[in-house]
């Protein structure tokens, strides 16, 4: 039956709404992780900030990016209740913890003469970032949040089912516990694998026209 896909209690416009609404949570919560990400990143790095700060930061984001997303979404499911709130919210913590040290390591790679350079000649530290930093590093940022897209989005087909966040992936749950139906289970099921492929298609160039840019 799960090689026999059949729509039974879902159209295909709906499933493409859901779908639409899936990516939607993958592409806010990516966005709201890489903007508090970049500043944090930036007092993490060793070569931006001191020992101490880069330290502590580092310190918090390791404990934040051991505790797996379920675990944030549910924990903050105590104040806001299950549903695409606590999901939002929990997603997003775990995409700092993620996109922060991947930023940071990435500003690390920087040559440190050109910071000191820079330092000599008299420029302030915001300075330093935008005119020398972010543009040497943005294709690894750019790298790094994409990647970081279609974990979220894996992420968000599971919270539509475990914390009912919506998307396909509740009607996944649906077709699956409530509806017994695996000809529906499998439609979805293909239809998630192949924007998985064009996702990853769409990647792959996007890193390779990046690699050919830099």
């Amino acid at each position: 039956m799960f090689l026999e896909p059949h729509f039974s209690h879902f159209t295909f416009v709906e499933l493409i709404s859901k779908l639409f609404i899936t990516i939607g949570l993958a592409i806010l919560t990516t966005m709201l992780g890489a903007a508090i990400s970049l500043f944090l990143a930036l007092v993490a790095a060793r070569n931006l900030a001191s020992k101490t700060t880069s330290n502590i930061i580092r310190g918090i984001i390791a404990v934040i990016r051991a505790v797996p997303t379920v675990l944030w979404v549910l924990i903050f499911a105590v104040a806001a209740g299950l549903g695409s709130v606590a999901a939002v919210i929990g997603m997003s913590f775990h995409s700092i913890g993620y996109l922060v040290k991947a930023y940071s390591e990435s500003f690390e790679e920087m040559d440190d003469g050109v910071i000191e350079a820079l330092k000599a000649s008299g420029a302030t530290w915001w300075q330093i970032v935008f005119q020398a930093v972010l543009p040497s590093s943005m294709t690894y940022l750019l790298s790094w949040t994409f990647l970081r897209f279609e974990i979220n989005f894996t992420v968000a087909v599971a919270m539509g089912a475990a914390a009912g966040a919506g998307g396909i992936g509740y009607d996944m749950f649906m077709a699956s516990v409530f509806y017994y139906d695996l000809r529906e289970v499998g439609i979805i099921t293909y239809f998630m694998l192949l924007f998985a492929i064009l996702l990853e298609v769409f990647a792959t160039r996007l890193k390779r026209k990046l690699r050919l840019n830099a």
